[in-house]
């Protein structure tokens, strides 16, 4: 087979299959970790994944958009979307599920590597876009708790997660300590009582 037609088939693999694609941003989050922001490179992505660096730029134009789809696409940092039928079960589901990515073993060494970035610079950038879309992912939890009369129409979903997150990143990232079952609950309750939930739905069965 000639050169141009096994490029062809590269391109195609990486553009449009999923195990070509989720190489690639295995690659890239690999990459990072190992190497940092400034020296990734799109040719040692391509040399990881092994791929032609040309598929690559094919379909992403610089390093900059190649990490924003491997953040937002690789299924290592995939969550699950709960519906336990509370809001307050949710949200417990769903600040586990944070904990245990910033946690993990790899998914950590991409949450730190994430806050490495000065406030302006790219990789802050590109940081701001992943919570940004992990949000859009997370409303439609809060819109059912408003649907059930859980939760007021004009509460601000973005600053309940924020909370939430913002407590579950501090404890493992920089008090370096366990985030368990029962801080996760507690951190939860806390930001709920305020905001108007019910009681019963904050302290019902465990």
């Amino acid at each position: 087979m000639g050169e141009s037609s096994t490029s062809s088939s590269r391109r195609r693999t990486a553009g449009t299959g999923p195990r070509a694609a989720e190489r690639i941003h295995e690659a890239t989050l690999e990459l990072l970790i190992e190497r940092g922001y400034q020296k990734l490179t799109v040719e040692a992505v391509a040399e990881r994944a092994g791929v032609n660096k040309t598929t690559i730029y094919r379909w992403w134009p610089s390093k900059g958009p190649l990490l924003r789809a491997a953040l937002l696409r690789s299924r290592v940092l995939d969550i699950d979307i709960p519906d336990t039928g509370t809001l307050r079960g949710d949200l417990i589901a769903l600040a586990g599920q944070m904990a245990r990515l910033v946690n993990g073993e790899r998914t950590g060494l991409v949450a730190r590597a994430m806050l490495s970035g000065g406030a302006q610079d790219e990789l802050a950038l590109l940081a701001r876009d992943f919570f940004a879309d992990r949000l859009e992912q997370e409303r439609p939890l809060f819109a059912r708790a408003v649907a059930r009369g859980e939760l007021a129409a004009d509460a601000d979903p973005a600053l309940l997660v924020d909370l939430i997150a913002g407590a579950v990143w501090m404890r493992i990232l920089l008090r370096q300590l366990p985030a368990g079952e029962g801080f996760v609950e507690a951190v939860v309750d806390a930001v709920l009582r305020p905001v108007g939930v019910p009681l019963a739905s904050v302290e019902g069965p465990r």
